[in-house]
């Protein structure tokens, strides 16, 4: 049970940027100016956190905002997870919006039961009184030599429990304007930072921008196959499209966006053309989001599909310190590529 999606732009009376305004920004600095932006709209929105006050956050992404509204509304908590996510919760169902950022979604872990026994299902157990309109946000997915304990991939994780909604933006542009429209919805939104993406750099619309929830963006068009990657990896993959071309492979290169709603209509629609789907994510193999979304494919476009659907994944081992074996561990491009020319039958 959860209430409608979050409004709509054209419901909240925001309006389009105006046609070629465009600011280049960090997705650090668009977070930023999200919450920024957010929090001077609606008195109700407040951040908590480990180190987001005084420190500026741990990834710097909010910084000024403790000199810009103080410390009734950027609290610094203390060094437990669960306390201070709880909090949030009790907050949210006051009717304030609460912010809160995990330091790392690793240590979110800690906070699990106030996140799925409260966050997710007070609404369902309240009968439709309680709503519980609040963000979680953070760092999230392997980094650079953090190991084991400090690389897991939770979307999935957070996916599986109904009443949670769980987004994770590539680009600059998609964090500001999913993390709007995240703060104004009123389910608990799960929203993962890929910390190896905040000094990205991309243009982001001047003025108001809200995206929203459960719509997939076409990042390349292409006619071959469909590759379907999320956060980092579809940053990477775009990156590479060029590689994709030099092996004559024409790719349409879909970024869900958001795990939870997850857009299927887009992704079906992209296979039922090309009739091949590659699958990519820096979580495991096993009960992955992949896994999910091959089986809405499977189900959605089995007559289409001219070949198994692959997908390409984290290895089956914890996530290694050593640069080399962390390398060996993710996916790379060259196995995209590889799967891609599996699909097509190219060896």
């Amino acid at each position: 049970m959860e209430t409608n999606h979050a409004p709509r732009p054209e419901e909240t009376g925001s309006r389009p940027s105006a046609v070629g305004a465009m600011v280049e920004m960090t997705m650090r600095e668009a977070l930023n100016q999200a919450m920024v932006e957010e929090m001077e709209r609606d008195e109700n929105v407040f951040l908590i956190g480990e180190e987001v006050g005084s420190y500026n956050g741990a990834y710097k992404v909010s910084q000024g905002m403790l000199e810009r509204f103080g410390s009734r509304r950027v609290v610094d908590a203390p060094i437990s997870e669960n306390a201070f996510t709880g909090l949030g919760v009790g907050a949210a169902m006051t009717g304030l919006r609460p912010i809160v950022e995990f330091m790392s979604f690793n240590f979110s872990l800690v906070a699990f039961d106030q996140i799925i026994s409260n966050a997710a299902k007070t609404l369902y157990m309240s009968g439709g009184q309680f709503n519980v309109p609040m963000v979680m946000r953070g760092a999230g997915g392997p980094a650079a030599q953090v190991a084991a304990q400090h690389s897991h991939s939770l979307e999935g994780l957070f996916a599986h429990f109904p009443g949670l909604k769980v987004v994770m933006p590539s680009t600059p542009a998609d964090a500001k304007g999913l993390l709007k429209t995240s703060i104004r919805d009123d389910n608990p939104v799960v929203f993962i930072e890929n910390e190896l993406l905040y000094g990205v750099s991309g243009p982001v619309p001047a003025g108001e921008l809200l995206l929203p929830l459960g719509q997939a963006v076409i990042r390349s068009e292409g006619s071959d196959v469909t590759i379907i990657a999320h956060s980092r990896m579809n940053h990477v993959l775009r990156m590479a499209l060029e590689e994709f071309s030099r092996e004559g492979i024409s790719v349409e290169l879909i970024d869900p966006r958001t795990i939870k709603p997850l857009d299927v209509e887009t992704l079906a629609r992209s296979v039922r053309k090309t009739h091949r789907a590659v699958i990519v994510e820096e979580g495991h193999r096993f009960a992955g989001v992949g896994a999910q979304i091959a089986d809405d494919l499977y189900t959605a476009c089995f007559d289409y599909l001219d070949a198994p659907i692959a997908r390409v994944t984290h290895t089956e081992n914890p996530t290694p310190y050593a640069s080399n074996l962390e390398q060996a561990s993710l996916p790379s491009v060259a196995e995209v590529v590889k799967a891609a020319r599996a699909v097509l039958y190219r060896g």
